[in-house]
């Protein structure tokens, strides 16, 4: 495998905490091979345009379980190879790893591969043992979050916009939710039979007709279970009896002798030689008279059972009518319903049940009617309480995320999250909440949309509305920064999602990020040297140039590289000194809010 950053002793991320470690992309588009070492807080990485940046988020796509395309692969290499270390591996994890019976290194380790061949085909590794490709997709649910501008995308739609107050509230909104749709998956099961009883009534009248005469004849008929197998062996005795008395006749004579005494049976011969041993006065001989006893009680006893089987053998016409006549009748069931008589009587028992189900008697539609409503009253107190949890959620997330606009250049900038009850036509499946009619979705009743008010006296508008690129960006990450308490997810990727931002807005995004990464791993793609300047990590991918073919590389940047690096990123200046005394001033005021930031988080610990 390859090295492992661990920070030093003095270094206060050194507390171990789930985090991607490590990275190597091997044949991914520009990149050839490069091994990337993360910070556990946070990572920038940056680089000229067409340098291969959008690789390493390709990369870390593929290592989540993303979508697989053979155009990715290096060309003139037969496979894309991407390899992650994920340290400090959680519970849900490490249940994951235990699952696929993949091995967890010694220190909680785990190993995640994603190869992907030039003719498209994709494999997936976890802890050296092949998996589908979905369990990475599962260890990336738990371990990692890419962001990126398809998520700013995802932001305008307002079945995400609910998904995101959902995970903000948390257990406040999961509850109800759960409760909510426990309770309308019965309640739709119920509304469905009522309408099917109602509307099918002619159909099911006929099917109940139909069950209803079958049972009937089954009843008339009373079949026993296994009583076919019965039958078929009292008929085969009642239709062969003169061949059995024969049969068993000559081996009684065998056995007992003639009734005249002329032809001595095996009883009496072994009898007479019974009598021969104990009459010679040899000791050895009688020694034989014992095992001749035991052969003798057998035979006599086979001999007495023969007796009574043909004192019972009676040639019975009369019964041999009856047996073929019951026969008859089964058979007559069996065609219809079954092959035996014990699938008959199955038959039977599922009819009865098919019947209880029904009944679309006035009785039995009013019954289930009256269990439908039941079940809406208790639907529309689930769907009220979660309607009040997520409007409570959605005036706490209001109020974070504005608070953390205002420290993104947007001070005069209001998030709103309004939660609205959608309301039912005439034509839908309605529910009845405080004496509206509202749409019963399988999300609750409520729509939830995020509005942007940007200056002061402006009306709300839909975020594809009232934000432009740049806004969008901060209003994400925002949310983001919002979200990071309730987020479980350990790694978060952001690429360029401060595309459109720049100065102080630039500045302030940097040092959001840097706060977020107080309790998230932050891996950040970045074109702005305001954001790098706060990076932990600061790696680079640099194009190089030979045979025609262009191939890229990444390295960490050391504090004498960072500099040349952000002054180049402040267009163009890395061989000024004007650019590089830029440079400096970027980190060092980024070094300055960070230990600004983290004043008040000493002042708790003491």
């Amino acid at each position: 495998m390859f090295g492992v950053f661990r920070p030093g002793l003095s270094d206060p991320r050194r507390i171990v905490r789930p985090m991607l470690a490590e990275m190597r992309i091997q044949g991914l588009g520009v990149i050839d091979d490069a091994t990337l070492e993360l910070d556990p807080g946070l990572t920038v990485l940056t680089g000229e345009t067409g340098a291969g940046k959008t690789m390493v988020v390709t990369g870390l796509s593929l290592l989540g379980g993303g979508r697989a395309e053979a155009s990715r692969v290096s060309e003139g290499k037969p496979r894309a190879v991407v390899e992650g270390r994920f340290e400090g591996a959680g519970p849900s994890a490490l249940a994951l790893a235990e699952e696929v019976a993949a091995d967890v290194d010694d220190d909680g380790a785990l190993i995640a591969v994603r190869t992907v061949s030039a003719d498209g085909r994709s494999r997936a590794h976890l802890g050296g043992r092949s998996v589908p490709v979905g369990v990475l997709g599962r260890l990336a649910e738990a371990t990692l979050a890419v962001h990126g501008q398809n998520d700013q995308l995802r932001l305008l739609r307002t079945a995400d916009q609910r998904a995101l107050l959902d995970r903000y509230a948390g257990d406040a909104v999961a509850k109800p939710l759960a409760a909510y749709r426990e309770t309308r998956a019965e309640w739709l099961r119920v509304g469905a039979e009522l309408v099917e009883r109602r509307d099918g009534a002619r159909r099911l009248a006929q099917e109940a007709d139909m069950l209803r005469h079958g049972l009937a004849e089954i009843e008339a008929v009373d079949p026993q279970p296994g009583e076919d197998r019965e039958l078929v062996a009292q008929g085969k005795r009642l239709a062969e009896a003169d061949d059995l008395r024969e049969a068993a006749g000559l081996a009684r004579g065998v056995l007992a002798g003639s009734d005249d005494g002329d032809q001595p049976g095996a009883v009496g011969l072994v009898g007479e030689a019974r009598n021969r041993l104990q009459a010679s006065g040899d000791p050895e001989l009688a020694g034989l008279d014992p095992r001749l006893g035991e052969a003798l009680a057998v035979l006599t006893d086979v001999a007495g059972e023969l007796g009574g089987y043909l004192d019972r053998l009676d040639a019975d016409p009369e019964r041999l009518a009856v047996v073929l006549s019951r026969q008859a009748e089964l058979k007559a069931l069996t065609r219809k319903y079954a092959a035996d008589t014990d699938g008959v009587l199955e038959w039977a028992a599922n009819a009865k049940e098919r019947l209880a189900g029904l009944d679309t008697s006035d009785e039995a539609l009013a019954a289930l009617a009256a269990r439908r409503d039941a079940l809406g009253t208790d639907l529309a107190g689930h769907a009220a309480a979660l309607s009040a949890a997520r409007a409570e959620a959605a005036g706490r997330l209001a109020t974070a995320t504005t608070a953390e606009l205002a420290g993104l250049a947007m001070k005069d900038a209001e998030l709103h999250v309004t939660v609205t009850p959608r309301r039912a036509s005439d034509s839908d499946d309605a529910l009845l909440v405080d004496g509206v009619r509202l749409v019963a979705g399988g999300d609750g009743v409520d729509e939830v949309e995020l509005r942007l008010v940007p200056h002061p006296g402006a009306q709300p508008q839909p975020l594809h509305k009232g934000a432009s690129g740049g806004e969008l960006s901060r209003v994400m990450l925002a949310l983001e920064v919002a979200l990071a308490g309730a987020d479980p997810v350990p790694t978060m990727v952001f690429d360029e999602v401060d595309a459109g931002v720049g100065g102080r807005a630039a500045v302030e995004i940097g040092r959001r990020l840097a706060r977020l990464a107080a309790r998230h791993q932050v891996i950040v793609v970045t074109h702005l040297p305001q954001v790098a300047a706060y990076a932990d990590r600061h790696l680079v991918v640099q194009k190089k140039r030979g045979e025609g073919i262009t191939r890229s590389s990444v390295r960490t940047l050391s504090d004498a590289d960072r500099i040349v690096e952000l002054a180049r990123m402040l267009a163009g200046l890395d061989d000024t000194d004007t650019g590089r005394a830029h440079a400096e001033e970027l980190l060092a005021a980024a070094r300055g809010h960070r230990e600004e930031d983290r004043k008040p988080s000493r002042r708790r610990r003491r």
